[in-house]
């Protein structure tokens, strides 16, 4: 088995950069301009936001981003693998790291915004293994047809 890290990442790394297009190409590709709440390379290095990627020997096979809402409540962001590496588990270990982090921030609540087109259908079984339930919109979010709201308690 490769060696795998999960890391905290500065975004510096074409190859992270290139991940992190490529969600949002995917993400503008699958729902209306309105309707896209992915993250800008920029927006993901603000101070509320932790961004992680995980690699696989010497390559970026996903990342995801953990922002603080207030002190008792995290949303997941920017939920993405990369090519040749679904079904392997990363978005799964990703997730897990993000948990981990929210708990030991002493969050209550974690919380995330996903698309609702049958694309994103694998993430919705994923966030449903990992505890998440389908809740209603949080922090600034509205009703949208082609969101879907989840969240999961951590106390």
């Amino acid at each position: 088995m490769e060696y795998r890290e999960i890391r905290i990442d500065p975004i510096e790394d074409e190859r992270v950069i290139r991940l992190i297009s490529g969600h949002l190409e995917s993400m503008k590709e699958g729902s209306p301009k309105e309707s896209v709440h992915a993250l800008e390379i920029e927006e993901l290095r603000a101070k509320d936001i932790t961004f992680w990627t995980l690699w696989i020997g010497n390559e970026p096979a996903g990342c995801g981003a953990l922002k603080e809402l207030n002190p008792l409540h995290g949303e997941v962001k920017s939920m993405r693998t990369g090519e040749g590496y679904l079904r392997k588990g990363v978005a799964r270990e990703i997730l897990g790291k993000i948990i981990e982090e929210a708990r030991t921030r002493g969050y209550e609540k974690i919380s995330l915004e996903t698309g609702s087109a049958p694309s994103f259908y694998p993430a919705h079984a994923l966030y449903r293994a990992c505890g998440f339930l389908p809740c209603g919109p949080f922090e600034g979010y509205r009703e949208d047809p082609h969101s879907i709201f989840m969240s999961r308690a951590l106390k």
